[in-house]
């Protein structure tokens, strides 16, 4: 069952666009995900607060958030391992890793035994108009690359004033950045630092 501490961040956050990737078939593996059987953002209630206060932030301005992983439980992430050691399996490599063999994706960290997401207060987010159209942030969502790095020197201008405005908001409500994905935040007094959780995403 989900904890009580979980809570589902579209009744939470305002204008939360919810886009939730491994729930279907758009992502980098081509398929849904373990332990997905609903498309629905569920966090610790903490991370959800402060992602309320982010969405507040840029109202304003005209911005929503639109999320595409929130809660991972631990059976995706061992999903995601078995599928990486699967090298004949490529299906989705053209859109989402074009110029990676996938032979180095553990090595050089695209793929990982442990993810923060399934201690619940981790998400993977974008910036997006109120109509859903996302805003320039020099590659899409999971895409591997040097250029999905936060500090890319390599993408226009325009994308990197995006990914500016877009941390900088995601910092003052108590968000970490991950370096080498610029839409990877984690809440940095998270409530659950050391427990990783397997309940289904439904």
């Amino acid at each position: 069952e989900r904890p009580a501490a979980f809570v589902d961040a579209a009744k939470i956050v305002p204008g939360l666009i919810v886009d939730m990737r491994y729930a279907g078939s758009h992502n980098f593996v081509g398929r849904p995900i373990d332990g997905y059987e609903a498309p629905r953002c569920l966090m610790t209630q903490a991370a959800a607060v402060a992602l309320a206060q982010v969405a507040h932030d840029l109202a304003p301005r005209g911005l929503v958030l639109k999320v595409f992983d929130c809660y991972r439980p631990t059976r995706a992430v061992t999903n995601f391992e078995r599928w990486a050691r699967d090298l004949t399996d490529t299906a989705a490599k053209a859109e989402f890793y074009p110029d990676v063999d996938k032979r180095t994706l553990f090595r050089d960290g695209y793929i990982s035994s442990r993810s923060g997401h399934s201690r619940g207060s981790t998400v993977d987010l974008t910036l997006a108009r109120a109509d859903g159209h996302e805003l320039d942030m020099g590659t899409p969502f999971d895409f591997f690359s040097p250029r999905s790095w936060a500090a890319a020197a390599s993408i226009s201008d325009e994308a990197k004033a995006n990914r500016a405005l877009f941390a900088a908001a995601m910092r003052r409500h108590g968000f970490r950045p991950y370096e080498k994905e610029w839409w990877h935040f984690t809440l940095s007094h998270e409530p659950f630092p050391d427990r990783y959780f397997d309940f289904l995403v439904r």
